[in-house]
């Protein structure tokens, strides 16, 4: 028996930190190559402390799907990133290839917890950065 024709399983604690990451968003990967035999295929965790916001960013060509465990995200995007979508526990968004955007965790009490898919790969590219009075109903813990 080979790995590529049997189950891998990544056990709790085992998950891969050595992934792309958005201006210190604690993400780890369970499904992806850096530790599995996934070639088209990024699977994994992200949280978000209280109050915490990335820096803008894109995932390039990757497709992402994502879906929120727990806590109250807000997904700017658009035109200096005026633009926003909120999302609650039990939420699942889709975002499009190469969409400049930023995620911030509303609660300045609460953590936030995603789960977040991509295609082919954890694709991010970091963007230059914005100050927070600029993100409508945003504030750090």
């Amino acid at each position: 028996m080979t790995v590529n024709d049997r189950p891998v399983i990544t056990r709790k604690g085992q998950e891969d930190g050595n992934t792309a990451q958005s201006g210190g968003l604690a993400l780890v990967t369970g499904v992806g190559p850096q530790h599995t035999p996934a070639t088209r295929l990024w699977f994994g965790q992200a949280k978000n402390a209280p109050g915490f916001r990335s820096l803008p960013h894109h995932h390039g060509e990757a497709e992402t799907g994502a879906y929120l465990l727990s806590g109250r995200a807000r997904i700017y995007f658009g035109k200096d990133f005026a633009d926003y979508l909120d999302m609650a526990a039990g939420d699942f968004m889709f975002v499009p290839p190469f969409l400049p955007h930023l995620e911030a965790n509303m609660s300045t009490t609460e953590e936030l917890i995603w789960l977040a898919c991509r295609t082919p790969e954890n694709i991010v590219v970091n963007l230059p950065n914005v100050v927070d009075d600029s993100l409508p109903g945003y504030r750090r813990a």
